[in-house]
């Protein structure tokens, strides 16, 4: 209830838990672990409120918790001794989850563009199948098609009548798009179209859903009409058939294997040899060819793009952010109840989110979460926008700027993400390590994200090709899109803060990220240029200036991040109690990275050793202001017991009877070890005579 520090959802996610630790030999003898119960006292902030500030709103989340009792009160969906599965199981699984959603949504009447079905995505993250046919299919077809193409395709693909995959990355090329080897060759006398992976690098390599479930694909590849290329397109291909699910004709396809995690998810390869599709299989609502093979461009060349750049922003939220945040949950709520050392002699073991060295790993990821989660709604806000300028004015201007915003930030949050669940994880000690806490699967589903829609380095470097050409507008007096308009201010030549209280004034820490991307900025553009002017070629220039400008890039989206997250604090006016804890997440989020990055503030003379002493004492008493709060903070988060999946981060705090009650589900502690039979039976009847 707001007003009471205690979330709505909480008392029946710890009841629940309770049940479970009950029923093993060790009984718990309350509700909750005092030990985490007297860290829920007194939040000194209203966290109904908080919980809706994340949520966007109160009837938002009044909707997202009537989605969770749906997906957690259905056995289908639940996650009990998922950790033990095989891959095939998994995948298995994640199959049945996804029709059954899809047959739950039609029973209660969630649309497909509701916040229900949202919501329940996010709910059950990466245990869903079809995960490419719902967020890449499905929307690039109803972003590069015609009216006509959209509802012939769309909804069979709604209705599962049809399975997609998304076919772009090849064996030997992946980030860099004008790489692509696949081909689509227009033949006038069939009017069609003509496709071919004409070499082992161009094999389809890694779409999800393609290796055992799609059968049908958007396969990106080089248009050829009249014996010219006329770059990438967007190509819809059926690869299976409907009948009995096998391979057509001229049609190679297969799973990749193992990986290093998601196993319910079948990345698959894909060989097209001679595959011919009809005319109208082209996605073309920005660009056509007619019956005698001329190609007619209706928009800019980086319009089919635009599907990458939709995705990229929608994976940020679902597949970077709610890892960091569930690893937050897990390590704080554990780290209030392990207990080791003493802090002061002869006192009992402190929890080990007393001592500083803790605080230090766990709380500024904390910050960063509620940094990264507001970054993600705002360029959600963005990309909407572009949307809609594009499809309804055919305005296609702000893109360049979606791009180079969603891939330095993809790079930016899912480096920051990756590290950050790590960190969570060996703050656990041993128990971390074990699967069962959750932390394991978590980083292994996050650290992907590095890789996949863009490898970080080279969307660093796209991200720095939008700056220079921004730089190059400067010099040109031309207008600045909105995230670079800062490049024409003025910036100050030293920090103004002379006490430690300064550097919790947002205008001084943010004039001080200001101040080092623009330098960054500047400086890599100041060597590319003095190399061009030097007669040194383009491609070699660039190449000599990529690790200044990969640097550029993630200043002025850490600039980004921190400006949003103030501009996210001062919307707040009016609730000083929500505003106090934000900002507290606001200060610690934006120092630790300064502290972080010293070098780059102390270069040029900006900061000095002082005024880094100074903020060292000011991020200090941060963490030990937001120490007394974390756990009612990470509450606010919102996660039930069933969704965070942890033997160590449920709600009630009893850690180890649930590790060994959970341990017992093992399906090893249940059946004969068949290496003993084997092996070890004959060795130890030796030692009977002797012992």
């Amino acid at each position: 209830m707001p007003g009471t520090g205690h979330c709505r959802a909480c008392s029946w996610r710890g009841m629940a838990a309770v049940g479970a630790a009950a029923k093993g030999p060790y009984k718990v003898q309350s509700a909750i672990n005092p030990d985490i119960a007297s860290e829920r006292t007194a939040p000194g902030f209203p966290l109904e409120k908080l919980v809706n500030l994340l949520d966007g709103g109160a009837e938002r989340t009044r909707i997202r918790r009537a989605v969770e009792h749906v997906v957690n009160g259905d056995t289908v969906f639940s996650r009990e001794n998922e950790y033990f599965l095989t891959p095939t199981e998994q995948y298995e699984l994640a199959v049945k989850r996804a029709v059954h959603l899809w047959q739950k949504m039609k029973e209660l009447g969630w649309m497909d563009d509701g916040p229900e079905l949202q919501f329940a995505y996010r709910i059950m993250g990466g245990n869903l199948a079809f995960g490419v046919h719902n967020g890449v299919f499905i929307p690039t077809i109803t972003e590069l098609g015609t009216d006509a193409q959209i509802a012939k395709w769309v909804p069979l693909a709604k209705d599962y009548q049809i399975i997609g995959t998304y076919a772009q990355t090849e064996l030997g090329h992946g980030t860099y798009l004008r790489g692509l080897e696949t081909t689509a060759s227009f033949d006038p006398s069939n009017q069609d179209f003509i496709l071919n992976t004409p070499k082992p690098s161009s094999i389809k390599w890694w779409p999800g859903d393609l290796g055992r479930s799609a059968n049908h694909a958007v396969v990106l590849a080089q248009l050829y009409t009249q014996e010219k290329c006329h770059g990438m397109h967007a190509f819809i291909v059926q690869i299976r058939s409907l009948l009995d699910h096998s391979a057509l004709p001229g049609v190679k396809i297969g799973d990749i294997g193992p990986k290093m995690a998601f196993e319910h998810v079948d990345n698959g390869y894909l060989i097209l040899q001679n595959v011919r599709i009809p005319k109208e299989n082209m996605l073309n609502r920005h660009s056509e060819v007619t019956s005698d093979g001329r190609y007619i461009k209706k928009s800019f060349d980086k319009i089919n793009y635009i599907a990458m750049v939709l995705t990229r922003v929608k994976v940020i939220a679902s597949e970077m952010v709610i890892p960091l945040s569930k690893a937050c949950v897990i390590a704080l709520r554990y780290s209030v109840v392990r207990r080791q050392s003493e802090l002061k002699p002869g006192e009992m073991e402190a929890k080990i989110l007393d001592y500083q060295t803790q605080q230090q790993k766990l709380l500024p990821q904390l910050a960063t979460t509620f940094a990264f989660h507001f970054m993600s709604s705002s360029l959600e806000t963005f990309c909407n926008q572009v949307k809609v300028q594009i499809k309804s004015k055919g305005d296609a201007s702000s893109l360049p700027e979606l791009h180079a915003l969603s891939a330095g930030l993809k790079a930016l949050i899912s480096d920051a993400c990756s590290a950050g669940v790590e960190v969570c994880r060996r703050a656990c000690g041993g128990h971390g390590y074990s699967k069962l806490s959750g932390l394991p699967s978590l980083y292994t589903w996050v650290v992907a994200s590095c890789t996949y829609e863009g490898e970080n380095t080279v969307l660093q470097l796209q991200t720095a090709r939008f700056l220079i050409k921004c730089l190059n507008k400067i010099d040109c007096g031309e207008p600045l899109p909105q995230s670079v308009s800062y490049l024409y201010e003025p910036v100050t030549s030293h920090c103004s803060a002379k006490e430690k209280s300064d550097f919790l004034k947002p205008f001084i820490y943010i004039e001080s990220y200001k101040h080092r991307a623009h330098r960054l900025i500047k400086d890599a553009g100041i060597k590319l240029q003095s190399l061009l002017q030097s007669g040194v070629e383009q491609h070699v220039a660039w190449n000599s200036t990529s690790v200044q400008l990969a640097r550029a890039a993630v200043a002025h989206c850490h600039y980004i991040v921190v400006k949003n997250f103030v501009e996210t604090l001062e919307k707040l006016k009016f609730e000083p109690e929500i505003q106090q804890v934000v900002k507290m997440l606001c200060d610690l989020y934006a120092l630790t990275g300064i502290l972080d990055t010293t070098g780059d503030f102390l270069y040029d003379g900006y900061l000095t050793g002082k005024q880094l002493d100074l903020m060292t004492t000011s991020q200090q008493r941060l963490l030990s202001l937001v120490r007394k709060k974390a756990i009612s903070i990470a509450d606010a988060l919102d996660y039930p017991d069933k969704q965070l999946n942890s033997a160590i981060g449920n709600y009630d705090g009893y850690v180890y009877q649930r590790l060994f009650e959970w341990v017992q589900k093992a399906p090893t502690n249940a059946k004969v070890n068949p290496a003993y039979e084997k092996y070890l039976k004959p060795r130890f009847r030796l030692a009977q005579s002797k012992l």
